[in-house]
């Protein structure tokens, strides 16, 4: 018989999110009033002096036009004093259930990734619902996809070891945007995809989104809000355009994808659409690596990453970063042979 009791955290896990405030009360769902000062209260975790402390990481900003005459701001990360020639690259989207946060929200957690690659990291600011409802999320970075896709030789880098990755509902604009770039027929190639407990499926018909409905950093309420203000009423979606791209839960055709690693706790709202997604993509012939985190809650890896689990999640991660930019590597050094 299915339980919809919530899946317990690890204990190691709970001291650092009691000394939050985050445990045992689960944060509520935002509502409209309360938006602004729960953006305002992320801020600090935005800001440039919180978030580039690393002495070896050196940034920049760029501006990309929109077609009605407003800029996409983008910001560009890289390893000081890095190796000459192409580096590989980094297409990231930050997390915030699509109503938070911002291009540099938590974006020093990317920083591993760039200092073990040598690679330049492109994030950019999209914009927020319920503001901006979809496509306006998606058309952000796929503009900004474009522009870095036309820039490689000017950024440094080598559009043959190009990987787009994402938190939460980073992760889900990653996998959004992996498959509109297929679709498009983008001439640039991600090699990788790296979704990390990605927000993939509004309809939230698992197990898991009624197990963790009240329960966990994200839960299932705060979920169903965060989808309502970003894609409307839940009776129309299925009629949007481009609803696959949104919601890539939802997605059949998972195929001529990149090599891709997606990672969730057992703890969390998205456990169950995060297993579905990556028998699908290896139902369709995606080279696929899941990793469900026992214990684990949503955001884990960085609330809590001096547990057992959360080190585990962080060295399988590198592991798999180093395991597939060699083998993007051997194949462009193959391709230059030819």
């Amino acid at each position: 018989m299915t339980s919809l009791n919530p899946i317990p955290f690890d204990p190691q896990m709970i001291g650092p999110l009691s000394a939050q405030g985050m445990y045992p009360v689960s944060p509520p769902p935002v509502t409209r009033e309360e938006l602004p000062s729960r953006r305002e209260m992320l801020a600090p975790l935005s800001a440039d002096a919180f978030v580039f402390k690393d002495p070896e990481i050196e940034h920049r900003e760029e501006h990309i036009p929109r077609p009605d005459g407003s800029t996409i701001e983008i910001t560009i990360a890289q390893k000081k004093d890095g190796k000459a020639g192409l580096r590989p690259g980094i297409f990231y989207m930050h997390g915030g259930g699509l109503i938070l946060g911002t291009r540099k929200f938590l974006l020093e957690e990317s920083f591993p990734w760039v200092k073990e690659l040598d690679a330049v990291l492109i994030t950019t600011e999209y914009r927020l619902a319920p503001e901006y409802q979809h496509p306006a999320a998606l058309d952000d970075c796929y503009a900004s996809l474009e522009w870095m896709s036309k820039n490689t030789a000017k950024l440094g880098v080598d559009p043959r070891k190009v990987m787009v990755a994402g938190h939460s509902a980073g992760g889900g604009l990653a996998a959004g945007i992996a498959l509109l770039a297929r679709d498009r027929k983008l001439e640039m190639k991600f090699c990788a995809q790296l979704l990390v407990y990605p927000m993939l499926d509004d309809r939230m018909q698992t197990v898991s989104s009624q197990q963790m409905m009240n329960d966990g950093t994200w839960t299932g309420k705060s979920n169903a809000q965060a989808w309502e203000w970003y894609l409307g009423p839940a009776a129309e979606r299925a009629k949007k355009e481009g609803i696959i791209y949104a919601a890539p839960g939802r997605a059949t055709d998972l195929s001529a994808l990149p090599p891709t690693l997606i990672e969730v706790g057992t703890a969390e709202t998205f456990r169950d659409e995060v297993i579905k997604y990556a028998t699908r993509l290896l139902e369709c012939g995606t080279s696929t690596e899941l990793h469900v985190y026992s214990g684990a809650f949503h955001g884990s890896d960085m609330w809590a990453k001096e547990s057992d689990v959360a080190q585990a999640c962080l060295a399988t991660r590198r592991n798999w970063l180093n395991r597939i930019f060699r083998s993007a590597s051997s194949t462009a050094m193959a391709d230059a042979s030819l």
